[in-house]
């Protein structure tokens, strides 16, 4: 059985991880707040003290952090996992992060003698707990498959995507439709509310006809609840709606629904709610108008 190096344990990674070790697997866990380890060590966890140690004890090194920079510092610092890295060794990413820096990792893993997959994930919290987490996939067919019980150990499911890159790709193409569709759900909601509408029968009526969606069953509840612990960020969202606009204006795609949904979440973080979870979006329209739309 292969040994992990597990590296980034906040909301996704800690049950990622613990995912695996109650699995069976040999986990060496690193975290830049060690304190985030300890939970791990009491169920049999390694603790290394840098990326490279991670990376150093182990065959497959797992990374999900916050954005490119965090990548770039686990992967490229002085103690980073290409620092040094052992030749076979196989690298997955589960952040969200720009393809370019997907294709570079992968290339600079190649060199090194190793293997690299973009590997994000959709899920949310829940699912990572779960263990029912989806894979999304770039790389090498045949990296996937030697990783394949490693993703089953956290998911449900593998769907490969195509090259390097292209996992990294269908993450921000999957998250402008979240972040588009969160932003019309809370719309609706503030339209609701305002009409002076019970909340709750509002939010049965979404979930039953044709505004149904995952973000209605995960995010109306909350709001009605004025439940705004997080599940997904709502800083995350925006630095995903943010990496989604520079890809497609890369590509010339015209997305005048994600810029306006990235707008709305730039107009909650500039309100002090970017920890909070991402319905707490809601919160900007309770302002706007003067009217609580959750308890």
């Amino acid at each position: 059985m292969s040994r992990i190096g597990f590296i980034g344990l906040g909301t996704m990674g800690l049950p990622m991880a613990a995912n695996l070790l109650r699995k069976g697997y040999a986990v060496t866990v690193y975290n830049r707040t060690p304190a985030k380890a300890d939970e791990l060590a009491s169920e049999g966890a390694a603790v290394a003290a840098t990326p490279r140690e991670a990376a150093d004890r182990a065959d497959v090194v797992i990374t999900i952090v916050s954005n490119d920079s965090a990548v770039e510092e686990i992967y490229y610092g002085a103690d980073g996992i290409l620092n040094g890295l052992r030749p076979g060794t196989k690298l997955i990413d589960s952040s969200t992060i720009s393809p370019a820096l997907a294709r570079r990792l992968a290339a600079d893993a190649s060199a090194a003698g190793g293997s690299f997959l973009d590997a994000p994930v959709t899920g949310s919290k829940d699912g990572a707990i779960q263990g029912t987490l989806l894979f999304m996939v770039g790389g090498a067919e045949e990296t996937i498959e030697a990783c394949r019980d490693i993703f089953l150990a956290m998911g449900r499911e593998i769907i490969r995507m195509g090259e390097s890159g292209s996992g990294a790709t269908a993450k921000l193409g999957h998250n402008a439709i979240v972040g588009i569709n969160a932003a019309g759900l809370i719309e609706g909601m503030a339209i609701a509310a305002k009409g002076g509408l019970d909340m709750e029968s509002f939010v049965r009526v979404v979930q039953g006809g044709g505004a149904a969606s995952k973000q209605a069953d995960l995010k109306g509840p909350k709001i009605v609840a004025g439940d705004y612990s997080v599940q997904f960020a709502l800083s995350l969202m925006l630095k995903d709606l943010r990496l989604a606009s520079v890809l497609s204006d890369g590509m010339g795609v015209p997305t005048p629904m994600l810029e306006a949904a990235k707008s709305m979440f730039q107009a909650g973080d500039a309100k002090g709610y970017g920890d909070d979870d991402l319905a707490a979006l809601s919160r900007v329209y309770e302002e706007w108008i003067g009217k609580r739309i959750g308890r």
